[in-house]
Order: structure tokens, then C-alpha cells, then sequence
């Protein structure tokens, strides 16, 4: 397989792009998860506060945003196994691409009423 068949084309190249930025959003989220949760043996009295930003509207919004991070970052992680392991796979990579989206979109309207239902019922009142 000659080098760079994986991100041939406009939709390959975005792809990358989007599996790399998703990758550091992850990371990013990690850290500050490891962050606020050692702060409950620093001083719990702010871990309950930071606890209890995390119930806000903006806060559920943001929750959505990592569930399709992670949701993208892995599903198209699949996706680059399959084309770098399976012997078909560079010929059919637009379309396994194209297939990833569609599972992402059904699974992030999936999403949508758990993770932000709490929020639109706070806003809009029940």
C-alpha cells in the first residue's frame, strides 16, 4: 500500500484532522477529570463545588460534545484498523468512512435526550 492511501482525498484528510482533535480533546478532558477528582482529598469542600457546576446547562452541553468526541475518535478508530489490517480496506475506506458518520449521527440522537435532557428540562422548566 503506497503512503498516505489511508487519507487519500478531502474526506480522508478531514478525517484525520477530526480523529486527531478529537484524540487531544479526550486527553484534555482526562486530565481535568484526574484533576477535580484528586481535589476531593485536597479540600472537599470545593470538590462538592466544582461537583455541583458540573449540573449546569453549559456543563451538559459540553458533556455532549466529549460523547461525540469519543463516540467519533472511536468509531473512526475502528475504521483505520479495518484499513490498515484488512486486506480490502483501502478500496473501501470512503465508503467505511461514510458509514462511520452515519452510525455517529444515530448514535449522538441517541444521546441527545440523556445526556441533555436534564439541561433542556432546567431551562425550559419541566
Amino acid at each position: 500500500m503506497p503512503a498516505g492511501t489511508l487519507y487519500r482525498g478531502r474526506e480522508g484528510m478531514w478525517s484525520w484532522v477530526a480523529h486527531r482533535v478529537t484524540g487531544v480533546l479526550i486527553f484534555f478532558f482526562l486530565f481535568v477529570h484526574v484533576l477535580d477528582t484528586a481535589l476531593v482529598r485536597v479540600s472537599p469542600q470545593d470538590y462538592d463545588k466544582v461537583v455541583a457546576t458540573y449540573k449546569t446547562p453549559i456543563v451538559a452541553l459540553l458533556e455532549y460534545g466529549l460523547v461525540a468526541a469519543i463516540l467519533f475518535h472511536a468509531l473512526n478508530g475502528l475504521r483505520v484498523i479495518a484499513v490498515d489490517f484488512w486486506s480490502k480496506g483501502p478500496r473501501y475506506q470512503k465508503q467505511m468512512l461514510w458509514t462511520v458518520v452515519g452510525i455517529w449521527v444515530v448514535l449522538m440522537i441517541g444521546a441527545m435526550y440523556p445526556v441533555l435532557g436534564h439541561a433542556a428540562r432546567e431551562v425550559f422548566g419541566s
